[in-house]
């Protein structure tokens, strides 16, 4: 590294030559926008996501839920604004939940809903998009929607057999004071590494969406919703973005109307590359292959209902 910018010092000037065109500007402006934005929510959000996994036992939420799955659904979906952390965060927690005598039903809603309707998210979403301010209930009641179908679904139609025997082997945590922060150090620093890489993948992505999607292209989606919104679902699942980070790449992406950017914000928290891996891991893939797909579906359907009704279809 220090060779790297002992050489960018000694050839500056050849290097502004070739660099210092418009588009290379252009992208190095949204990347660097994009990043710093985000970047104080990501950090925020897994230190509070360390907190949660080093000093708040799942029993907690166990005790707290009814005991008939479906009534525990949209509880444990709620549970989700309390508990901030990102995607990669919230399948080892459910699987937890699941060991300790939780309701898969309830532990996959709040599995889907933590992601996507904690006050980190929310507030990251309404910085990203200040003059649309709809867009913040709209997230949260969409994916919340999402979380709570999702385990009803489950709870009527999902199997035992479906989930890896390891998902429902019975463990209990036992941790004392020191093993705490060690396990809290460890969460914060694997959550930020990993969800950070996904930022500055969603922010280069932004960049390059920006200078090369020539605009017609963007005019052509916001003129045929149906297709915006095929297109934002499908990229989502692709760009695989944390949920505290989403909000800004999407905003920054112009000429696109609010219902397709909504749709991108209820489907990545929910679905996506590295969640489906994580949950494979985690559930098996009997499970990941059947509650992917139903996911992308509900989310969809739920993304384009609020969205209709708080956007206005905009």
């Amino acid at each position: 590294m220090c060779g790297l910018l002992v050489l960018a010092v000694i050839f500056q000037p050849q290097l502004t030559a070739v660099l210092d065109v418009p588009a290379l500007r252009t992208g190095s402006t949204v990347f660097v926008a994009v990043c710093v934005q985000a970047m104080p929510f990501l950090v925020f959000g897994v230190l509070v996501s360390g907190l949660i996994a080093a000093f708040v036992p799942p029993q907690a939420l166990r005790r707290a839920l009814p005991a008939r799955a479906g009534a525990a659904v949209p509880v444990a979906g709620l549970a989700g604004v309390a508990l901030p952390g990102c995607e990669c965060a919230s399948v080892p927690v459910a699987r937890r939940l699941m060991q300790q005598g939780v309701a898969p039903a309830a532990a996959l809603a709040f599995l889907l809903a933590a992601p996507a309707v904690n006050p980190v998210v929310l507030v990251s979403t309404a910085v990203a998009f200040p003059a649309d301010p709809w867009m913040v209930p709209a997230r949260f009641l969409g994916s919340l929607l999402t979380a709570c179908v999702m385990g009803w679904l489950w709870a009527k139609l999902g199997r035992a057999e479906w989930l890896a025997e390891r998902a429902l082997r019975r463990v209990e945590a036992h941790h004392d004071e020191g093993s705490r922060w060690a396990v809290f150090a460890e969460s914060a620093r694997h959550d930020l590494v990993e969800a950070g890489g996904f930022l500055v993948l969603g922010g280069l992505t932004a960049a390059v969406f920006n200078v090369l999607v020539p605009a017609e292209w963007l005019e052509t989606l916001g003129g045929q919703i149906l297709l915006g919104v095929l297109v934002m679902a499908v990229l989502a699942v692709v760009l695989a973005l944390c949920s505290e980070a989403d909000a800004f790449v999407v905003a920054s992406m112009p000429g696109l109307p609010l219902l397709p950017k909504l749709v991108f914000l209820v489907v990545g928290p929910a679905v996506d590359l590295k969640l489906i891996s994580l949950q494979s891991g985690a559930f098996g893939r009997r499970f990941a292959a059947r509650f992917a797909p139903a996911t992308f579906l509900v989310a969809v359907g739920c993304a384009c209902a609020v969205g209709a009704v708080m956007l206005g279809g905009a």
